[in-house]
Parts: structure tokens; C-alpha cells; sequence
């Protein structure tokens, strides 16, 4: 852990906080400043600054925790919709050098504002700008699965219950946002 991070200092329990949901690699945490009620951040408990950052493996479980405290503030705040949230990086509007996911509770006219003007682009510039990407992702590194989670899984173990997980596959086919 980061010693000045103020999310490790949450993650480690030297802040308080209002935990939401916890498990072996993910905490989330209700945001004291947050732009409605309810509005929680998904974090990693080990430090990873930026997301390129975190493995693979655990921002997927990052992802999928969103997603279940996205369906809890669906069912427990009557919401009408989420925002699943990154700021990566300070000019993204990333203020703590520690990797988190914003889940923000909306309603109509809730006054949270994260639209931004389209820019329309050339079809060179769109060329210019498919190539580069195409060429940095070709380039970026795959992060593993750690072995043991791998072993783990291939032995076919299994941390949810198949039950709690139809459970909770039927309740988001039904929710109406």
C-alpha cells in the first residue's frame, strides 16, 4: 500500500469509511463528497495508480462488483440510472493517484452534469486516429490471470453460488431503469 494514499489509508482502515461491499481484492466505499446519494467507488485493495495498472483479473472483478452496486442502488434508492464512472489520470479528472470506479446514482434533472460537446472529426483525422490505436494496441502488453486464481477455476472451484448467481441473472433482466 501507498503510505500517503488516502484510498489505501480507507482500504487499510485508518480512515473511516461507509463500506458498501467487500471482498479478498475489492472494497466499495460510499463517497463522502459524492455528486447524489449513494454515489459509491469500487476500488482495488492493492494500489494501482492508473488503470493500466491494475491485472486484468481484478479489474474484471472490479467490473463486475460495479455492476452489482449498480443493481443495489437501482433496487435500494429508486433510481432511474447509473453512471459507471473512471477518471484515469490527472487531465481525466483523476484527483488520488489510486485506481477507482465511480458508480453515480441518477434521477431526471438530478443536476450532474457529464456531458461534453461532440467534436466532429475529418475522415483523415478518423484514419490518422484508427492507425495510432491500432498500432498502440497491438502494442500493449496482456496481463495473466494470477496462476492460483487460474488453477483454482480449472479445478472448478467456484467462490458464487450457482443459485445466488440465477437469482441475481433474473433480477437485472427484469429491472426497468
Amino acid at each position: 500500500m501507498a503510505q500517503n494514499c488516502i484510498v489505501c489509508g480507507i482500504v487499510e482502515g485508518r480512515i473511516p469509511s461507509k463500506k458498501v461491499y467487500e471482498d479478498d481484492a475489492v472494497l466499495a466505499v460510499l463517497d463522502v463528497n459524492g455528486s447524489t446519494p449513494g454515489h459509491c467507488f469500487v476500488i482495488p485493495k492493492t494500489h494501482y495508480p492508473i488503470i493500466e495498472h491494475v491485472p486484468d483479473f481484478d479489474l474484471g472483478r472490479m467490473f463486475v462488483v460495479s455492476n452489482k452496486i449498480s443493481s443495489a442502488i437501482f433496487q435500494a434508492l429508486n433510481v432511474h440510472g447509473t453512471n459507471i464512472f473512471v477518471a484515469n489520470g490527472i487531465p481525466a479528472g483523476q484527483t488520488v493517484a489510486h485506481f477507482t470506479i465511480n458508480v453515480i446514482p441518477r434521477k431526471e434533472n438530478d443536476g450532474v452534469n457529464l456531458l461534453w460537446q461532440p467534436k466532429q472529426l475529418t475522415e483523415e483525422e478518423m484514419s490518422t486516429v484508427e492507425l495510432k490505436m491500432k498500432e498502440g494496441i497491438d502494442k500493449a502488453g496482456v496481463i495473466e490471470e494470477p496462476k492460483q486464481r487460474s488453477q483454482s477455476k480449472a479445478a472448478g472451484h467456484s467462490s458464487e453460488d450457482p443459485e445466488e448467481k440465477n437469482e441475481y441473472y433474473i433480477r437485472q433482466m427484469t429491472r426497468i431503469p
